[in-house]
């Protein structure tokens, strides 16, 4: 089923973001957890696109196994790095043949190695050019990246919504955000998206945190805000990843639960391929309804 069509029939979706291993072998680990998810029942499983397209065959592989050996809806990111529109349309197909109907067009990264993204001779500047030539290629339901405390290279509020604006035009179905800390940040993002009558559903990115370090890390990658009393908490629990681990899952509960009170279109996880944590929120957003 195409993530579009679960969005007209369901109010409320449930997904979680996983990601190809680097080291080769460790699908079996990944599978396993992939198949502890299915016991939450979600709606679609995403999987990432490595920077510089380096995990390119293994998204399609694990996009395919998840898709027709354990039968769920799979959403597979695609980005423009370093892909002509050859190399994108090869990709199409091969997810086609694999019976994945649903994409993430996303710009992507700069390589690893360079701070500057840079079009390669015959492809894509910008996700709206990726989506407008997905949306021709084949008929795939379209999810797109928003962000809610803006994109880092975006000169302003106005000008990233305005880029998000092109990617709904150019025929995106559907936007899954950015992670995010501070709800209002959410709500205010949502508004303004209303405000340019951006109408397809806006689903809220969830990062649950669960050590020091990976907070650390992809927290300056994000450039997203951090409640004084949050990054109080972590930092003074560094040494005892037991106690980062337990504040994080409360906090992304009690996250989670006020965005529920506030009408979201649904729940994404970036459960950096861990079933545990997420279904521990779960279970407690369960009791508390």
């Amino acid at each position: 089923m195409r993530i579009k069509d679960i969005f007209t029939q369901k109010k409320f979706s449930l997904s979680f973001e996983v990601f190809p291993p680097k080291r080769e072998g460790n699908l079996e680990n990944l599978y396993t957890t992939i198949q502890e998810l299915k016991e939450a029942k979600p709606d679609f499983i995403s999987v990432t696109y490595g920077a510089g397209g380096s995990t390119r065959e293994k998204t399609i592989e694990i996009s395919s196994t998840v898709r027709n050996e354990f039968h769920m809806e799979v959403l597979a990111h695609l980005t423009c790095v370093q892909s002509t529109r050859h190399d994108i349309a090869g990709i199409l197909d091969a997810l086609k043949e694999h019976n994945v109907e649903n994409i993430l067009a996303l710009r992507g990264d700069p390589p690893e190695g360079t701070k500057i993204f840079t079009k390669i001779a015959g492809g894509f500047g910008y996700a709206n050019e990726l989506v407008e030539f997905i949306r021709a290629h084949d008929d795939f339901s379209i999810g797109v990246a928003g962000y809610p405390e803006k994109h880092s290279e975006a000169p302003s509020h106005h000008a990233d919504m305005m880029n998000l604006k092109r990617k709904v035009d150019a025929g995106a179905d559907f936007i899954i955000t950015q992670m995010f800390f501070l709800n209002d940040c959410f709500y205010n993002f949502r508004d303004r998206a209303e405000a340019l009558k951006i109408s397809v559903p806006i689903i809220p990115g969830i990062f649950p945190i669960l050590n020091h370090n990976q907070f650390t890390r992809l927290v300056s990658l994000s450039g997203a805000q951090i409640p004084n009393k949050l990054a109080e908490k972590i930092e003074k629990n560094k040494e005892n990843p037991e106690e980062v681990e337990k504040y994080g899952i409360e906090y992304a509960i009690n996250q989670v639960a006020n965005l529920i009170k506030n009408e979201i279109a649904g729940l994404h996880f970036y459960c950096m391929n861990r079933s545990r944590p997420v279904k521990k929120i779960l279970d407690e957003l369960t009791l508390r309804r």
